[in-house]
């Protein structure tokens, strides 16, 4: 199954993923294969799993065959994601979390993706080619805004195979789970991610605690990544 192949069949949706920053820590494995719902597996690289924290922008969010519409098809999301693969040995992605600052965006990806979307007060101001980006969840109870500086990226590099950046970066599928433990799958496709390490004055790890993981040391990977516009596919039940 080449995952980087654009899929055949309808997409559902079209969008933009811009301003991209990735912040990822080691974490023993077994910390994340405690959390996973059953048919889930918590994938490697070189013994490590990997847990991170991605803010970025929504653009141009639309249906397929409608326009984008002002005030609702552009938004900020930051996501806590690992990496899994299934009872077939496909890679994927896994979030324990995805904060939005669209309640729209929130409630729908709820219901049609199974996905823990949760409502945020988020902002992300430019300066020249820098992004500062804030985010401060609505509903935890732990307080405090998670705040990143960093530069956007030029001239940027696609991954190798092999490589670390390629293991954390090229994910075309997601996994999430219904109420009932039910998994689904949901194919995305866009180019290859062109990105560079990470220029970053500001960090926050705090959307770690938010999901009761203990806070970290320093990023062990820091990379920013060009825009890329994404196709998205319908979510499919697991077999």
């Amino acid at each position: 199954m080449n995952l980087r192949q654009c899929p055949r069949g309808l997409a559902v949706m079209h969008q933009q993923w811009a301003d991209l920053l990735f912040l990822h820590w080691k974490i023993p494995p077994a910390e994340i294969q405690r959390l996973l719902p059953k048919g889930l597996f918590v994938d490697t690289f070189q013994n490590d799993a990997w847990i991170g924290i991605v803010p970025f922008s929504m653009n141009r969010i639309r249906p397929s065959f409608l326009p984008p519409v002002p005030g609702i098809s552009w938004f900020l999301e930051l996501n806590v994601r690992t990496y899994v693969y299934d009872e077939n040995g496909v890679p994927g992605v896994w979030f324990f979390s995805l904060d939005c600052n669209q309640p729209l965006a929130v409630t729908l990806a709820q219901q049609w993706f199974h996905l823990p979307y949760q409502n945020a007060e988020m902002q992300l101001k430019k300066s020249q080619n820098w992004v500062d980006y804030t985010c401060r969840r609505e509903s935890d109870l732990v307080q405090g805004s998670a705040h990143y500086r960093y530069q956007a990226c030029e001239n940027g590099k696609v991954a190798e195979l092999g490589t670390l950046e390629f293991f954390l970066l090229e994910r075309y599928l997601l996994f999430s789970a219904d109420q009932n433990g039910d998994l689904y799958t949901g194919q995305v496709h866009h180019s290859p991610y062109r990105f560079t390490k990470a220029i970053c004055e500001k960090y926050s790890s705090l959307p770690l605690q938010w999901e009761g993981f203990s806070l970290p040391k320093s990023p062990d990977s820091m990379l920013v990544a060009e825009n890329v516009d994404v196709v998205i596919f319908p979510l499919l039940k697991s077999l």
